[in-house]
Order: C-alpha cells, then sequence, then structure tokens
C-alpha cells in the first residue's frame, strides 16, 4: 500500500515532541511524587508510544535508544528500582537525547554521537546495577548533551528526505469546531450564489434584496472569521509546565531551594503568541531563579521559608492575556541598579528617581545587579530582550518589587497577532495602520511647525512632545499637505507624535506578516489590505517612539 511517507513523518514529528514534554513534565513530577502510579504509567505509555513509532519508521538511533529507556522505565513501575533525584536527573538527560534525535530525524539523520552513546551507556549501566544496592546511583550523573558542529559525529548514517527541512506547525482541533466552519462556508457559498444571481440579471428593484443578502454574507464571513480565531486559541498550561524542568535544574546548579506554582493554565491564547513568548519568559524564570531567590540559609536567617517560591500565572483582562512571574525573593536591588545605570550613563549623578522608575531600569541594556559575568547572568542582556519581544507583540511590561518580599513581572499581551483594531492614516499617497491601542489622540500640527523637515518638538498642553514627519521618514515624494495632522501615540511610559497628512479612521486589520527581505525594515511591523485593496504597512509604534525620543535628544537646545 502506498503512502505520503513525508506527511507520516511530520505527524510522527509533531507527536514525538508531544510525548516527549509528556515524559519531561512527568518526571519533574515523579521527583516530588514518586509513589503516583497513575503518573508512572503516563511516562512508561509515553516512552512505548514513541518507541514503537520509531521503530515503524526505520529510526534505528531513536529505537535503540527508547527500548533501553523504556526498560529502566519498566524496573521503576515494578518497584524494583526507587525514583531519587539522580535517577530523575538520569531520565531527564535521556528526554534530552530523544528530543536531539527527534531533531535529527527532521533533519534526515539516524544515528547517535559519543555524547548520547555516552548517555545510553548511563541507562545500561543502571539497569545492569537495578538488582544491587540502590546507592550505586549516588555515581551516575545526567548531563545536558551538548552541541557538536561535526557532521560525522552527529549521525553514522543520514537518510536523505526530499522536501522534508522543518517541522511543521501543527494544531489540534475539535471535530465539533470543524464541522462549524462546514456548514458557515456552505452558507456563504449559498449567500454569495444568490448575490451574484441578483447582480447578473442587474434588476434595479432588487437592489434592495441583494443590499440584504450582502449583509448576510458579511455577517457569516464575520462568524467564520471568529471561529477560526478561537481554532488558533490554545490552553496556556502545556507551555507553563515546561518551565517546571528549567527551575529544577536552575535551582539545583544554585544549589537553591524552589517550589514552582502554575495558575490560570485554562487560559486560552492565540498559538502564535504563546510561541513568542516562551523566550521572554524563560528569561524571567531563569532571572527569578538566579536573582531573586535567595540560598536556603539566607532565607533561613531572615526569618522564610528556606524554599522560595516562583509562580507563573495567566489570566484574561479587559481584551487581554495578563501572565505574570512572581517570586518571594529578596527583591531588586535598588541601589545597585542606580549605580550600574549612572556608570554607563543612562542616569545623571545628580538625577533622582522614583522606586518605580528604577524598577524599570533592569529593562535597559547593558544593566546587571551581578557583580560577576557567569554563565547564567551578568551581562545585562536578560531583560532588555525581553522588553522588546513583548514590545515586538504590542504588548507591554511592568515590574514590581518589595525589597525582601519579593518581585513581580507582569506581562501584558493581546490576545491574537492575526486580527488588531488600526487606525489608517495617510502620508503622500500611502496608507500605513497604527495599532489603536497606541493612538492617545489627534491634533491639528501648529502652523508654524509645517514643512519643517523630519523630526520637532511641540507644545502639547504645556508639555514638550517630539515628533517625527512618515513623509520624510519614509522618504515619500510630493509636497506636504496644507494641513498636517499629529497622531499623538504611546508606548508605557514614553510618547511622541507622528504627523501624517490625513486621518481615515478606525478599521479592523488582519495582519500579513511582512516577506523575509523585508522583516528588518525600521519602524515597520506587518502589513494589511484595506479597503481599496492596496497594501498598507503597519507601524512599529515603540520604535518609532524611540526614533523620535532619540532624535530630540540628539538634536541642540
Amino acid at each position: 500500500m502506498e503512502f505520503d511517507r513525508d506527511a507520516l513523518l511530520q505527524v510522527f514529528l509533531a507527536e514525538g515532541e508531544e510525548r516527549l514534554s509528556q515524559m519531561e513534565g512527568g518526571l519533574v513530577l515523579l521527583e516530588d511524587h514518586p509513589a503516583d502510579e497513575e503518573l508512572l504509567q503516563a511516562i512508561f505509555r509515553a516512552a512505548h508510544t514513541l518507541k514503537g513509532n520509531s521503530a515503524m519508521l526505520g529510526y534505528g538511533a531513536l529505537t535503540e535508544f527508547t527500548h533501553v529507556l523504556e526498560d529502566l522505565l519498566e524496573r521503576v513501575r515494578s518497584r524494583t528500582l526507587p525514583v531519587t533525584s539522580h535517577l530523575v536527573s538520569l531520565l531527564l538527560g535521556s528526554v534530552d537525547v530523544l528530543r536531539q534525535l527527534l531533531s535529527d530525524a527532521a533533519k534526515g539523520l539516524d544515528g547517535m554521537n559519543s555524547s548520547q552513546r555516552s548517555v545510553l551507556g548511563r541507562l545500561s549501566r543502571v539497569l545492569g546495577q537495578e538488582t544491587g544496592n540502590a546507592a550505586s546511583l549516588e555515581g551516575v550523573r545526567a548531563e545536558r548533551v551538548p552541541e557538536e558542529s561535526s557532521e560525522e559525529s552527529r549521525a553514522e548514517k543520514s537518510v536523505e528526505i526530499p522536501g522534508l527541512n522543518v517541522l511543521t506547525r501543527t494544531l489540534r482541533v475539535d471535530l465539533d469546531r470543524l464541522d462549524q466552519m462546514l456548514d458557515l462556508v456552505g452558507e456563504i457559498a449559498v449567500s454569495r450564489g444568490r448575490l451574484r444571481q441578483l447582480l447578473e440579471e442587474r434588476r434595479t428593484a432588487d437592489l434592495e434584496e441583494a443590499l440584504e443578502v450582502h449583509q448576510e454574507a458579511d455577517r457569516l464571513d464575520m462568524d467564520l472569521q471568529e471561529l477560526v480565531m478561537k481554532i488558533r486559541m490554545i490552553p496556556v498550561g502545556p507551555t507553563f509546565h515546561h518551565f517546571a524542568r528549567t527551575v529544577r535544574d536552575l535551582s539545583r546548579t544554585l544549589k537553591k531551594q524552589v517550589r514552582f506554582v502554575t495558575e490560570g493554565e485554562d487560559v486560552e491564547v492565540d498559538m502564535t503568541v504563546i510561541e513568542r513568548i516562551r523566550d521572554p519568559l524563560t528569561h524571567m524564570i531563569r532571572n527569578a531563579v538566579d536573582h531573586g531567590i535567595e540560598a536556603p540559609e539566607v532565607r533561613a536567617s531572615a526569618g522564610k521559608d528556606p524554599c522560595g517560591c516562583i509562580r507563573l500565572r495567566a489570566f484574561h483582562d479587559t481584551g487581554s492575556i495578563v501572565i505574570q512571574v512572581v517570586d518571594d525573593g529578596s527583591g531588586l536591588d535598588r541601589t545597585r541598579l542606580l549605580e550600574c545605570a549612572r556608570t554607563k550613563g543612562l542616569v545623571e549623578p545628580a538625577e533622582e528617581l522614583s522606586d518605580v522608575a528604577v524598577d524599570r531600569l533592569i529593562f535597559e541594556p547593558g544593566i546587571s545587579t551581578c557583580s560577576a559575568v557567569t554563565e547564567l547572568s551578568g551581562r545585562g542582556v536578560g531583560m532588555d530582550v525581553v522588553r522588546r519581544s513583548v514590545e515586538a507583540l504590542r504588548g507591554s511590561v511592568e515590574v514590581e518589587s518589595e525589597a525582601g518580599r519579593g518581585t513581580t513581572i507582569t506581562l501584558r499581551l493581546p490576545l491574537t497577532l492575526a486580527i488588531i483594531d488600526g487606525f489608517l492614516v495617510k502620508a503622500s499617497d500611502e496608507s500605513y495602520v497604527i495599532p489603536v491601542e497606541a493612538v492617545a489622540e489627534c491634533i491639528d500640527l501648529p502652523g508654524e511647525e509645517r514643512g519643517t523637515g523630519l523630526s520637532g518638538l511641540i507644545n502639547l498642553r504645556g508639555s514638550p512632545l517630539p515628533y517625527l514627519r512618515l513623509r520624510e521618514l519614509f522618504d515619500l515624494p510630493g509636497k506636504a499637505a496644507p494641513r498636517e495632522n499629529v497622531v499623538v501615540v504611546r508606548t508605557e511610559t514614553l510618547r511622541a507624535g507622528l504627523v501624517v497628512d490625513a486621518l481615515l479612521g478606525g478599521s479592523q486589520i488582519v495582519i500579513k506578516p511582512l516577506g523575509r527581505l523585508f522583516r528588518s525594515l525600521p519602524g515597520i511591523a506587518g502589513s494589511a489590505i484595506v479597503g481599496d485593496g492596496r497594501i498598507a504597512l503597519i507601524l512599529d509604534v515603540p520604535k518609532l517612539v524611540r526614533t523620535a525620543l532619540s532624535r530630540q535628544m540628539s538634536t541642540p537646545s
């Protein structure tokens, strides 16, 4: 029987990653609940399924490794091998190897390098020792498998798979929702047919009926769009569980005791938001363990529980999703932050800042409270990455800290990146979209400022407002309009003006990603097709605000 091997491989790779995530999360929980039979069964089933699927597709390395791992898990399941911290570390290291082997399978590779063989050897040695003293595990350490650049060491055998370069993004969809989509598509087809018939007959008496049919088609289109958006929504729980492993490994490296708690796992958000927020959350959680949570003896001397706690919570609020990372550690060292900012010239020596302003310094590039650079921190490249990543998602980030009590970092993000409420403006003959949530107000540009160049400064009710002229910024042809408008835009703490020729009003915008050649365009976040069928660029408001402020600071008074 013929079958599409590439399609089958895509399913195998997607399901394999899901099984590995189940195993990883289960093993972290097993360390604290070694007697949980249901948990053990779930871990064993995940390994068994992965082994069977690997064997069916002929991946010998994956099959060999999972076979030995399955034997070891069977000993744990039969209670002839006790669950210890060392054993869990070894099993988690095995999941790392399997994830790497799965990645190799996506590239058409089948084989184990020396590091992977070493981990397999550790598994085999524990299997050979399982009837002896459980203390024999004390000498078995599981380590992350390092990346190797040599292709010869990466695989013993290469299997070419034409057209299969990367793992296709997949999403599980409820069949009931697919049925609803099918029903809506059928109704839209009927509505379009009725409208076409009326237009072809060109009967003026039926214009009112044609309008009714068109409005009905619009309603069906909106229902279909809403349903598609719901299908893209996934719970944050699986992503949150991924960080339990991060906390476990890092706390052991730093010799700290940390409990990881998740809240709001059922909260749903667009899958694209989840994909793009994973790295910022990793930075935040690593910072919480490294900088926030104190050593057990320090916490005990301060009258606190020696075991610190990090909470990762999510909830919906006024059309957005809010994600918080909360720790009960020492809080931010404001003295050190201010000292570092002054050393780097970000704050004047005599300038006084509020506690809130000092706390926000952690989002500036190069700011770190570490006195020495380590493998984990000290370079000041963590939280500024978080801020830029969140702003790129049209979100905001806030920080609250209390000395000795801990720190809370809050991300506020849109529920979806596919559709936004946009405010359309015009410069020369080009249309641009500004996200509505970034628009504060619109005013007329004062007459003395018209046609004065790329940037400038106006007085807005007693406060200075730097501005950028879009016509000049994007080097558009033609002369400035007789009457120019200023769209006052804002980020979390800053604001600026964008000078345009005309205001076109609000509209719901379906975002289209930029092609690879255009993704680095400054000040542009995406594109959209507007009502007249032309392409309008979506403006990157945080980037434009920072550009306006930097030009203001560089211009002599």
